[in-house]
């Protein structure tokens, strides 16, 4: 008895070991790749354009904010990230247009570009385990964008109130927090994709030029497709009846849909939007009698669950097959 206890207490204490020395090394390897991207000058370039695309939304939104703040004084916060100017589109739009960009910019070299410096086989000749690394460069370039998209929307907003005086609802700051959160998922996603490309190919040109091209087709073509493939299952015309019309419109939407970029897009605009009350199509009769007014936060969180489902899960597989490929490829000197 004496004998199995003290061989139970000793592979305890080998587990907790193990653990401790995962544990340091995955906070080694986030530590490395944080002072790398931090010290490179993709970041300086980042950083610029970061800044750049801030400074332009919030002077399209500058442009029309006495009309956001003048009519009412609620959800003016949001109102900053969603309004248009006379010639600029608003904040959403350069967040869904320049995240993706710097996702699949911090990741594309991530794998590759070691292999062909020759530094990924000196790293994994240390005592590291490897799925340390690829969850440690993972962690590290999530952390970056995090940073720098909580950056970019907190100075919007600070501007945005110092500009209008108006203090904001704690519905607004958890509206505004969500939606950031929902744009670092979103390039989490691209970031993952550019890693795994990273995998698949050897040179950082390729993977690079892969990851745009699958953004072209999620951002473009998907939405063009959807609506030819509608149009040929259920055609419409003039003299079509509603059925047809709901039919066509709920199919483009469904299809539509299959991009990461329309789920964004429209759970961009619930969480910013609280009149924003239904992401389908409305018939004249649901919409007799409707009460005008603002969808409570729990209600566009439910109206734009699916979204955020099909976004973290999409996340989580590529995710997934970057990691358990990487375990698997061989690495030579």
């Amino acid at each position: 008895m004496a004998s199995a206890s003290s061989s139970i207490k000793n592979d305890e204490g080998i587990e907790k070991k193990a653990k401790h020395y995962t544990s340091a090394n995955l906070a080694t390897i986030f530590k490395k790749e944080l002072a790398d991207q931090f010290s490179s000058s993709r970041f300086t370039i980042l950083f610029f354009l970061i800044m750049i695309t801030g400074a332009v939304s919030f002077y399209a939104a500058v442009q029309n904010i006495s009309g956001a703040s003048a009519g009412d004084s609620e959800f003016v916060l949001v109102k900053i990230f969603t309004r248009a100017g006379n010639s600029l589109p608003p904040f959403t739009w350069f967040l869904s247009l320049l995240g993706p960009l710097v996702g699949l910019s911090m990741g594309f070299d991530a794998i590759n570009g070691e292999q062909n410096r020759g530094t990924m086989s000196r790293l994994l000749s240390q005592p590291i385990y490897r799925d340390d690394v690829i969850n440690g460069k993972f962690l590290a370039r999530l952390a970056v964008l995090a940073i720098m998209t909580f950056a970019l929307g907190g100075f919007v907003a600070g501007m945005g109130i110092l500009l209008t005086g108006v203090a904001p609802s704690a519905e607004e700051i958890v509206r505004l927090l969500l939606y950031l959160a929902l744009s670092i998922v979103y390039m989490a996603f691209w970031l993952v994709l550019s890693m795994l490309f990273s995998l698949l190919f050897r040179q950082t040109a390729t993977s690079a030029l892969g990851g745009i091209a699958l953004w072209l087709l999620f951002s473009i073509f998907v939405p063009l497709l959807a609506g030819m493939v509608a149009d040929a299952v259920f055609p419409v015309s003039d003299q079509s009846p509603a059925i047809t019309q709901l039919y066509n419109i709920e199919l483009k939407q469904g299809l539509a849909r299959l991009s990461p970029a329309t789920l964004y897009s429209e759970a961009s605009v619930t969480l910013l939007s609280p009149d924003v009350r239904t992401l389908g199509p409305v018939l004249a009769e649901q919409a007799s009698g409707a009460i005008m007014g603002f969808l409570p936060l729990g209600q566009s969180l439910l109206l734009i669950w699916p979204h955020l489902t099909g976004l973290i899960a999409a996340t989580l597989i590529i995710f997934a097959a970057t990691y358990t490929l990487f375990l698997r490829q061989e690495i030579r000197a």
